[in-house]
């Protein structure tokens, strides 16, 4: 009986490579759950634990994950509670949380990353999540280096449609087009988007907003700033379109803080918000602590850390299974900031007021 012990224990990563006849490193990206495997050689390691009769659950008793901030602040508020709701489910099903940032360049070749070395200790660390902004070249290293993980889908610069993991979104295409479509419906056409396009949340809000002027056989404008600081991106936005004597009487911004820096930029050029324009916001941060109040597209950053962690357990406990993906709704806010365009104003290229609009 000592002696069968003392030989299962001796069966491990290196046992299961040679009876399934791939690379140690094949091997470990199976048994961690890895997708970028192909199905083949995935069942064929996996048929190869169970005749050596290991069991994969037992194989790394350590119950932490880690959560991994890139390119963000770290006190971000958005990324702050989905951390909160990450930890939540952690404490709930008995695992642990560690906290990390990484700041690195998206055009860093992946063999080149310097990833901390706690996220590549399976012994410490068992999965990661992928929180903050997400550059291709990131998730290419995890994936060669067989590191579990599951990613926030609407911070994924460079296509996360293509992603062969587990995936998690906020629904603000939906967001954004809905938000549009109330616009609409108060009488505006001369509707502007403002954010940063070159960053993913920003593009997929305004995917929304493409989509519902399209569908009302009007033209999607955009004011975009390429900066990361969003109060500045609203303001600057904002005077940008004013100064080239636009038509508007609705501004859409790409989020809640973006809303802020239109706000000063419509007030330093004298104009009222809702009486001149409108003015509508995503994610629901800070649209109460604004004035008037901020209509708004809620989302649920709690919800998506939750769900971010059940896709990871999930994933560790059964790391053959084909990658999921989960998108979260979002919820229409109205509040004080739009009004319908009958009672809204042409503002001309000095910023001044020409007529009310009878349209």
């Amino acid at each position: 009986m000592k002696t069968t012990h003392s030989q299962k224990s001796k069966v491990g990563l290196r046992e299961i490579a040679t009876a399934a006849h791939v690379s140690v490193a094949t091997a470990s990206r199976v048994l961690n759950g890895n997708n970028r495997v192909d199905p083949a050689i995935r069942k064929v390691v996996l048929d190869a634990a169970a005749k050596l009769d290991i069991d994969l659950s037992q194989r790394n008793k350590t119950k932490a994950l880690a959560f991994l901030v890139s390119n963000r602040a770290v006190l971000h508020s958005f990324h702050s509670r989905i951390l909160l709701g990450a930890e939540e489910y952690c404490a709930a099903h008995g695992w642990d949380m560690v906290f990390l940032s990484f700041n690195y360049s998206p055009q860093t070749p992946w063999k080149e990353l310097h990833l901390p070395q706690v996220v590549q200790r399976h012994d410490v660390v068992r999965a990661v999540i992928l929180a903050g902004t997400t550059s291709m070249n990131l998730l290419e290293s995890f994936n060669h280096k067989g590191i579990a993980y599951v990613v926030l889908g609407n911070n994924v610069i460079g296509g996360p449609q293509d992603l062969r993991s587990d995936v998690v979104f906020s629904d603000d295409i939906q967001g954004g087009q809905d938000m549009t479509r109330y616009l609409i419906g108060l009488g505006h056409r001369d509707i502007w988007f403002i954010g940063n396009l070159r960053l993913p949340w920003f593009a997929r809000c305004f995917e929304g907003h493409r989509r519902a002027m399209e569908e009302a056989g009007l033209v999607a404008r955009s004011s975009s700033i390429d900066s990361e600081d969003d109060t500045n991106i609203g303001y600057l936005g904002t005077k940008s379109l004013l100064a080239r004597g636009e038509s508007v009487t609705a501004i859409l911004a790409g989020n809640d803080p973006t809303a802020h820096g239109v706000y000063r930029g419509l007030r330093d050029s004298g104009l009222r918000i809702p009486d001149d324009i409108s003015v509508a916001g995503c994610d629901d941060t800070i649209g109460t602590l604004l004035y008037p109040s901020l209509t708004t597209t809620r989302e649920f950053p709690e919800q998506l850390g939750k769900q971010m962690v059940e896709l990871i357990l999930n994933r560790i406990a059964n790391p053959g299974q084909e990658p999921q993906r989960v998108t979260i709704p979002t919820e229409f806010i109205k509040r004080d900031s739009c009004r319908p365009v009958l009672a809204s104003r042409e503002v001309l290229s000095d910023g001044s007021l020409q007529k009310v609009v009878t349209a």
